[in-house]
């Protein structure tokens, strides 16, 4: 693995999240299950980056893994 996380996919992932609820966003790109982490960064120097919902909402996962407010999307992925 690189400096530089794998590109899942060059758009957000929408998910309905529930309030209260931790989730675990794969910063690395290798997850299987994305946008979440399933481990596949072992080894790596990447981490999950944990995220609690505010609130039960639709919210957009970063998919390209370069968002500067990571986990959630910015619009970082029309400029890769």
């Amino acid at each position: 693995m690189s400096d530089a996380p794998k590109i899942a996919q060059k758009a957000p992932y929408p998910v309905e999240v529930e309030e209260g609820k931790s989730y675990f966003w794969c910063s690395c790109g290798q997850s299987a299950n994305q946008p979440f982490c399933d481990g596949s960064h072992k080894g790596s120097e990447f981490a999950p980056v944990k995220w609690e919902a505010p609130a039960s909402k639709k919210v957009f996962f970063c998919g390209c893994k370069h968002a500067g407010n990571a986990p959630l999307c910015d619009g970082s992925h029309a400029k890769l």
